[in-house]
């Protein structure tokens, strides 16, 4: 491999992780998917997955040992909150945040690809560098590393109860402030079959009380029930506000 590339990930290493890579291979590995792979066969022989089923795995025991130890709550509670924690959404935006993007390595049919399958990409990325630095640093810099971009994020889960199933979430907060049942309707529908897009909104008591979209049904219904969530959770504030 040009020694220039090398330097390229080392460098993002040095300034974005803090330490450089004795092997790295490995990093540049964590950022190559398949995809490319099957592009490059010649040239490139290792995807990132077995990096990413090994970063899966200490990231889940890292969490896992930081709820027990920090919270004494029931197995269902915490699996919940780790749940939340390092669902594809919350590592994928660690992964914005850490700036990789632009050194993974895609096929150009990929680079084009949809925007759900590009946050999956850099989600399983994510957990791919976590498996590689657990083989280059060991387990204590694999572990600050998650804390500092993944852990950091429990405070805000909790408050905002994101880790709370959002139907039901929702409902339990339009009962007890509206008396009334959330209902969900189809407010729009555009793509062909095989990539339709779904807007639904949802209603308590008559009134919209979040819009969502997404690729089924079911990922629009929650997406809204997330956005009433927020909406009652904000004006729970607000009535903290003026108590005070």
């Amino acid at each position: 491999m040009d020694p220039n590339i090398k330097a390229q990930y080392q460098d993002f290493a040095r300034e974005k992780l803090g330490f450089e890579f004795n092997n790295i291979d490995l990093l540049i590995t964590a950022l190559t998917h398949r995809s490319y792979v099957n592009e490059h066969k010649k040239s490139t022989k290792e995807h990132n997955e077995r990096l990413e089923f090994l970063g899966d795995a200490v990231l889940e025991l890292v969490t896992s040992d930081f709820l027990y130890r920090n919270y004494n709550e029931p197995e269902g509670i915490m699996t919940a909150w780790r749940s939340a924690l390092v669902r594809t959404e919350s590592i994928g935006e660690s992964g914005e945040e850490l700036g990789y993007e632009p050194l993974v390595r895609l096929s150009k049919g990929e680079k084009h690809g949809s925007s759900r399958a590009h946050a999956s990409i850099l989600a399983d990325c994510f957990e791919a560098v976590i498996g590689a630095i657990y083989l280059d640093q060991g387990y204590d810099v694999a572990k600050d590393f998650i804390s500092k971009w993944i852990l950091v994020k429990i405070d805000k889960i909790l408050e905002d109860g994101s880790w709370r199933d959002p139907k039901s979430y929702l409902q339990e907060l339009a009962q007890h402030n509206d008396g009334a049942t959330p209902s969900y309707k189809v407010l729009n529908e555009e793509g062909p079959d095989h990539d339709k897009i779904f807007t639904i909104g949802v209603y308590v008591g008559g009134q919209i009380k979040g819009q969502g979209t997404g690729h089924s049904k079911q990922e629009a219904e929650g997406k809204a029930a997330a956005e009433g969530v927020k909406g009652y959770l904000k004006m729970r504030g607000k009535g903290k506000k003026k108590q005070k």
